[in-house]
């Protein structure tokens, strides 16, 4: 059974790459001149309440520290916007997908790309793709699991309404049925506590909770690519957002000149110590 180690680069200038790479991405245009953004020469951004590692270093999205924070801010540059132009807010993960107005231009909390959110938000394009990946700890039943067969009877938790609940429903279909958490630190709660036997989660988060938070935890597998496994996260935008199309456009620049794939490798792990589930 394979002990995991996060792989996240720590080394000092990490910030300077995060807010610095991005100046390689073509402008998109003027900041604040169109219609649309929620002030007038700001660029409003998203996250989470809290917003955690390894997304975000220590909770201070305004530090350009940790990838959806570099991401943030390498966005803000494409579009033309200063660091000191860029305003943070803060939401719960259904409030931001939620349908009606928007307190901010963009949101960034590793929201899965749906067509059920898609009803009530616009997505931009993919900025980071992801699989779903099952952990435990040294103590539980599932420790010795190497298989989605060696799973189903077992206890098995995630947050509600995420991919990686899906992923728990659809692919592994516990006989119990899927445990359900409002958050992934009160499912990483219940797994410590023995509540649960095991937890599902993207696959930074798997390795930051089993090196960081859990005592003794394991990977025991990614979920294999189907229904209810991928995901690819989009920024979320209000509904017929009229900045959506310029936002995506910057997505793609940064896409395209490698810019998403310079901070992926600088803030979040690999997924070498992640064996496939049959």
């Amino acid at each position: 059974m394979p002990r995991t180690t996060l792989r996240i680069i720590a080394a000092g200038g990490a910030a300077a790459l995060a807010l610095g790479v991005a100046g390689c991405a073509p402008g998109a245009g003027t900041a604040g001149t169109d219609a649309g953004f929620v002030t007038k020469g700001k660029l409003t951004i998203g996250t989470g309440l809290p917003a955690y590692y390894p997304w975000v270093i220590d909770d201070a999205p305004e530090t350009g520290e940790g990838f959806e924070a570099a991401v943030g801010y390498a966005v803000a540059e494409d579009l033309g916007f200063a660091k000191e132009d860029v305003v943070w807010v803060r939401s719960t993960f259904d409030q931001a997908v939620a349908p009606g107005a928007k307190d901010f231009d963009f949101n960034l909390q590793q929201f899965s790309i749906t067509e059920e959110r898609r009803a009530n938000v616009d997505f931009s394009s993919p900025y980071y793709e992801t699989t779903q990946v099952v952990i435990t700890t040294a103590a539980s039943k599932a420790a010795d699991a190497t298989s989605i067969a060696d799973l189903k009877g077992l206890l098995i938790g995630a947050q509600t309404g995420t991919t990686s609940f899906d992923a728990v429903e659809q692919q592994i279909a516990p006989t119990a049925g899927a445990q359900v958490f409002n958050t992934n630190d009160d499912a990483k709660l219940a797994l410590e506590s023995g509540t649960v036997d095991a937890i599902v989660v993207d696959l930074p988060t798997a390795f930051y909770l089993t090196s960081e938070e859990l005592t003794e935890g394991i990977i025991i597998g990614q979920l294999p690519p189907g229904e209810g496994s991928g995901d690819a996260f989009g920024l979320v935008l209000a509904k017929d957002s009229p900045l959506t199309a310029r936002v995506t456009a910057s997505v793609d620049a940064l896409r395209e000149n490698g810019t998403l794939q310079k901070l992926a490798d600088t803030w979040l792990a690999d997924a070498a110590d992640a064996p496939l589930l049959k």
